[in-house]
């Protein structure tokens, strides 16, 4: 994942921003966001926004360093692993205290896992391959898994449906009271107005420097507050204005007015993801393969993506899962399914798939302008193609929870980085919304996640994506690059696909 790690310390320079710097504590900063998250709970949701603010009091055991690798957060060391490749034995910090001063132990984190097991959906992607987790000591707990699974360390190290360590007392469903490890506490959360996190002052940081999300993680600030901001003009506004400190998921278009004010700065990282159609498999007009098929022929990305962006200095037309760069990049499956647009085949698909004129319900938001800007272009080409389209535009609290109830979409939109990972992306897993569960999924996926040889992976990863290209549960639409701003007086920030904001102070 070097190609991420070099973009990220190209942000880093052209901010000027030195981590090493001699860094002044106290202050308070405001974060805009596009919205209220759904939930306090990481557990229970895969938003990136839900991960974004709840990833400054919730830990895991593992996290990311700078080189997207796995490195120990909660955790002592990396595990060992024995059995070949079926047990992790997992040593955890001593020096861990929750937000309400209880100590860490494994019953606390054996607990966690379980609930996580059972209620996220990378948990219960997880679950199926693992026969027990275990207390061996007050500070060790065992994960016994029924056959070798690569992917469970970058799982368990992900900050989305996340396996958060909570108190084995206070992991009621729902959650009442949001208790973590990290170095920030929930403090008040006012409705549509702001969620306010300040200073754990118990928090012991890992030793040594900061790396990536991993690392020492320093609560310098007195207080963070995320402030719902979900029209991209007022965020705009809100950063050259000076009301916002860092400002983010702003719309591309907005780089030039950025550039040369006094209050804030472009932050833009390159590149930064992908969006993507997700299809519900499970019930619908989109349940029928054929049907699928018939919409991703009928779309033309490189329109969906000018529309949504402007300049290719902000996108790509990227068939392939990954781009150029990475290792994982591979065009399996991709020859004649991408950026096709032609409706006379479509139709074909169509007819073949009984097509009775349902209308196809795309679920987006104006929150990610660029979402928005995407559907209505394809809005245009699939009623071309022969489709009834049913658009439906709602906020994105509102978008994530319906698209967790098959009976009320078809498609919707979202996006996502790149994930350091391929099992994190969420449309491999039969329980992420969509529901995607074929044989050929699992033949290709099982595969993939069973082998523990980097390079025999990287082949078994283009299996893997030319089912998804073969079956189309989603649609990547391109690339594209991710536009923030960020206060000049603010130091310490990391450009990042989730932006944290331990370690960071203000210029006094």
């Amino acid at each position: 994942m070097k190609f991420i790690g070099r973009a990220l310390l190209t942000g880093l320079v052209a901010l000027g921003i030195s981590p090493v710097a001699a860094q002044t504590p106290g202050g308070v900063i405001n974060v805009a966001t596009v919205g209220e998250p759904p939930t306090m709970d990481p557990m229970v949701s895969t938003a990136d926004l839900v991960g974004i603010v709840t990833q400054h009091f919730y830990e895991t055991l593992f996290t990311f360093d700078k080189d997207w690798k796995v490195t120990p957060l909660l955790a002592a060391t990396m595990p060992e692993i024995t059995e070949g490749g079926k047990v992790y034995t997992i040593k955890l910090r001593r020096d861990v205290t929750f937000h309400d001063g209880s100590p860490m132990t494994a019953d606390d984190v054996v607990a966690s896992l379980k609930r996580w097991m059972d209620l996220a959906s990378r948990g219960k992607q997880t679950a199926s391959n693992i026969d027990k987790v275990e207390v061996v000591d007050p500070a060790t707990v065992r994960i016994t898994l029924k056959a070798p699974y690569a992917p469970l360390l970058a799982l368990l190290a992900f900050n989305n449906s996340a396996a958060v360590i909570m108190p084995a007392k206070k992991m009621e469903n729902p959650l009442k009271e949001p208790v973590g490890t990290g170095p920030y506490m929930l403090k008040d959360r006012k409705a549509d107005q702001y969620i306010q996190l300040v200073r754990y002052d118990g928090y012991k940081p890992r030793e040594g420097a900061p790396d990536g999300y991993g690392g020492a993680r320093k609560p310098l600030l007195d207080e963070i507050r995320f402030v719902p901001v979900p029209d991209p003009n007022t965020r705009i506004e809100g950063a050259i204005s000076g009301q916002f400190d860092y400002v983010d998921a702003l719309p591309v278009e907005a780089y030039d007015r950025l550039k040369g004010q006094k209050a804030t700065q472009p932050v833009v990282l390159k590149p930064f993801g992908w969006p993507v159609f997700v299809m519900n498999t499970k019930q619908g007009v989109m349940a029928n393969v054929d049907t699928r098929m018939a919409a991703r022929l009928s779309l033309s990305m490189e329109d969906m993506l000018a529309a949504a962006f402007g300049s290719t200095d902000f996108y790509s037309l990227d068939a392939a899962m990954y781009p150029q760069g990475y290792v994982w990049h591979t065009n399996a499956g991709t020859e004649g399914k991408y950026n096709v647009a032609d409706a006379e085949k479509a139709k074909a698909l169509l007819k073949k798939a009984n097509y009775d004129g349902s209308p196809v319900r795309i679920l987006t938001s104006r929150q990610y302008e660029f979402h928005y800007k995407m559907a209505q272009v394809a809005a245009e080409y699939l009623k071309q193609a022969g489709f009834k389209v049913d658009m439906q535009v709602v906020d994105w609290a509102t978008l994530t929870q319906r698209r967790a109830d098959p009976a009320v979409w078809d498609i919707y939109i979202t996006h996502s980085p790149f994930l350091p990972e391929p099992a994190l992306i969420g449309q491999l897993s039969e329980s992420s919304p969509g529901w995607w569960s074929t044989p050929a999924r699992k033949q290709a996926v099982d595969a993939f996640n069973a082998e523990s040889d980097p390079q025999k992976r990287v082949e078994l990863w283009a299996n893997v994506q030319k089912v998804m290209y073969d079956e189309t549960p989603s649609i990547k639409i391109g690339d594209f690059n991710a536009l923030a701003a960020q206060a000049p007086k603010v130091e310490g920030v990391v450009p990042a696909p989730w932006p944290y904001f331990w370690n960071v102070s203000i210029k006094k």
